[in-house]
C-alpha cells in the first residue's frame, strides 16, 4: 500500500475501534466524537496533501521495497539533502495547524525510521529483535501507519530511594513470558492522541525502573485486547471555529495506558530484560539528533505563527509604534532567527554514522531543545501583555448572532477592524495563550523532552568544552 490518504486513516480507526474512554464513557466512534473529530480531520487532512500534485514530491518518495511512493517522514536520511527534504516535508504540513500539533505522524514515524536503520543493534543472543525491529519499521512504512507512543511510569513517589510494591502492579511491567509472547500488566502516562493512531509504540522508562520487568520495548496494535485509553477532558469545548479557532480542531487529547494482562506477541518485541541495551538503544539509534531535528522544524513554524499573532493584535488596536510593543515583538523574531540559526546549524554540521546514515548535529538542537523550554513561555507571556483586558471581554459566535449584535459591533471595534474580525483576531491570541488549549500547549512545551533543569545539566555534561579551556591556557602561557 502506499502513501495512504485522509479517508483511508479515518476509515482504519473506524475499523480497529481501540478501547477509550472519556469522561467515563467509553468512545465508540472517535472519527465522528466531538472531542476527536476536529484533530482527526487536522490529520486526515495531512495525509490527503501527501496526494497533491504540487506536494507529493516533497511529502514522498520511492519506496525501496515497491517502488511505490510512501511518506517521507519515513526516508533514512543518506545526504544533507534528505535532512532538508525531511525538514521542508515537516514544516509543509506544520504549517496547516501553525505548529500546534506535537504529534503529527511524522514525529513518530521519525522514531520509528530511527529504529529501523539501527534495527541490528538489537539482536540479543538467540532473541532475533533485529529482524523484529527491521520489520516493525518496514511495516509501518509500506502501510504509512501512524504511532503514539508511551515510556513515563504514573507519578507514584518521585523520591530516589523509592521502588515499586511488587505485590501492587501500578507501572507496567512484564508479569509473565510465554512461548508467544510477553504479558504486560499496570500503566504507562502520557500517550498523546492515544487511540487516535494505528500504533502503540512502547519504549523502555526512565526513573528507578531498571529491574528486568521493567525492561522492554515494542509496538502493539491500538485495539489490542486488554489495552486501554484513558483520556483527559477535551480542550475542544465546542465546534466553533470563531469560539475556539485552535482547540476545536487541533486538542491532541493526552491519555493513560492501561495494560491489563496485554500479551505482546514475540515477533512484536525489540527489547527484553537486556538493561546494557536498554541504556544505550536511544544512542545507538540517535534518537535525540533525529527527533530534535523534527521537533525544531515544527517549532520554528510555531514560532512563525505566535510572531503573526503577535504582530495582528497590534495592528487590530494600532499599538504597533509605541516602542515597549516593538521591542516585545522584537524579542520573538530574535527567538526566531536564532532558532532557524540552529536548525540549519544541525544540517550543515551533519555527519554519517557508521551505518550510513546522516544524523543532524546533536549540540545545534540540544541548545534548541533548552531555549525553546524559555522561549515558549516568554513568548505567550508577549502575547497577555499585547492583548492585556482585550483577551478578557470576548464575545461569542452566538452572540453576534443574536439581537445584541449591534451593541458589540459598536462597542468592541477597533482603529483598524470592524468588531466581529477584531474578536476572531483576539480569540485566536486567548486560545493560543489563555484557554485550558493554550495553556496545555505552554506545559506542552516547557517539558516536552523533561525538566530543564535536567536538560540543562545533561547539555553541560555532554557539551565537550575542552577545547575551549585549553585555548584559555594557550593564550595566558602567550
Amino acid at each position: 500500500m502506499p502513501a495512504i490518504n485522509g479517508k483511508e486513516y479515518k476509515n482504519r480507526l473506524k475499523k480497529m475501534n481501540p478501547e477509550i474512554w472519556l469522561n467515563g464513557k467509553r468512545v465508540l466512534d472517535i472519527t465522528v466524537h466531538p472531542a476527536f473529530k476536529g484533530v482527526i480531520e487536522s490529520k486526515a487532512h495531512l495525509y490527503d496533501m501527501q496526494h497533491e500534485e504540487e506536494k507529493t514530491d516533497l511529502l514522498t518518495y520511492k519506496s525501496p521495497l515497491t517502488g511505490q511512493k510512501t511518506g517521507t517522514s519515513f526516508l533514512p536520511p543518506a545526504s544533507k539533502e534528505d535532512l532538508e527534504k525531511r525538514r521542508l516535508a515537516t514544516q509543509e504540513w506544520a504549517k496547516t495547524n501553525a505548529g500546534l500539533l506535537g504529534r503529527s505522524p511524522e514525529y513518530m514515524n521519525t522514531t520509528i525510521m530511527a529504529l529501523g536503520t539501527a534495527s541490528d543493534f538489537f539482536k540479543d543472543g538467540d532473541y532475533p529483535f533485529d529482524k523484529h525491529a527491521k520489520e516493525i519499521y518496514e511495516r509501518a512504512r509500506e502501510k504509512d501507519l501512524c504511532f503514539t507512543h508511551t515510556f513515563i511510569t504514573p507519578q507514584v513517589n518521585r523520591s530516589v530511594a523509592y521502588f515499586e510494591d511488587s505485590e501492587d502492579v501500578i507501572a507496567a511491567q512484564v508479569v509473565k513470558k510465554t512461548n508467544n509472547g510477553i504479558v504486560i500488566k499496570g500503566a504507562r502516562l502520557l500517550a498523546t492522541q492515544g487511540g487516535m493512531t494505528d500504533e502503540l509504540l512502547v519504549l523502555p522508562a526512565g526513573g528507578n525502573y531498571i529491574a528486568e520487568p521493567y525492561i522492554y520495548a515494542f509496538c502493539i496494535p491500538a485495539d489490542t485486547p486488554g489495552l486501554k485509553f484513558i483520556c483527559r477532558e477535551s480542550f475542544s469545548y465546542d465546534q466553533s471555529r470563531f469560539n475556539h479557532p485552535l482547540a476545536s480542531r487541533f486538542d491532541e487529547l493526552d491519555a493513560i495506558v492501561v495494560f491489563d494482562n496485554v500479551e505482546v506477541p514475540w515477533e512484536n518485541v525489540f527489547l527484553f530484560q537486556n538493561y546494557s541495551k536498554a541504556m544505550s538503544m536511544f544512542n545507538e539509534m540517535n534518537f535525540n539528533s533525529h527527533v530534535l531535528h523534527q521537533v525544531l522544524s515544527r517549532q520554528v513554524v510555531k514560532t512563525e505563527f505566535i510572531l503573526g499573532v503577535a504582530q495582528s493584535l497590534a495592528e487590530a488596536i494600532s499599538v504597533d509604534d509605541y516602542l515597549h510593543i516593538k521591542h516585545k515583538i522584537s524579542d520573538i523574531i530574535l527567538g526566531l532567527e536564532s532558532l532557524k540559526a540552529l536548525l540549519l546549524a544541525s544540517e550543515y554540521h551533519a555527519k554519517h554514522d557508521k551505518r550510513g546514515i546522516m544524523v543532524p548535529d546533536i549540540y545545534s538542537l540540544d541548545v534548541s531543545k533548552l531555549m525553546y523550554t524559555k522561549l515558549y513561555p516568554s513568548f505567550i507571556e508577549i502575547l497577555q501583555l499585547i492583548g492585556a483586558s482585550g483577551l478578557i471581554s470576548l464575545p461569542s459566535e452566538a452572540d453576534f448572532q443574536s439581537e445584541i449584535s449591534q451593541d458589540l459591533e459598536k462597542y468592541l471595534q477597533s482603529a483598524a477592524l470592524p468588531a466581529f474580525e477584531r474578536v476572531k483576531v483576539f480569540r485566536l491570541a486567548w486560545d493560543l495563550s489563555m484557554s485550558a488549549f493554550g495553556t496545555r500547549q505552554t506545559h506542552y512545551e516547557r517539558f516536552f523532552f523533561g525538566d530543564p533543569v535536567r536538560l540543562a545539566t545533561s547539555l553541560y555534561n555532554g557539551y565537550d568544552k575542552t577545547p575551549y579551556v585549553q585555548r584559555v591556557k594557550d593564550f595566558l602561557d602567550i
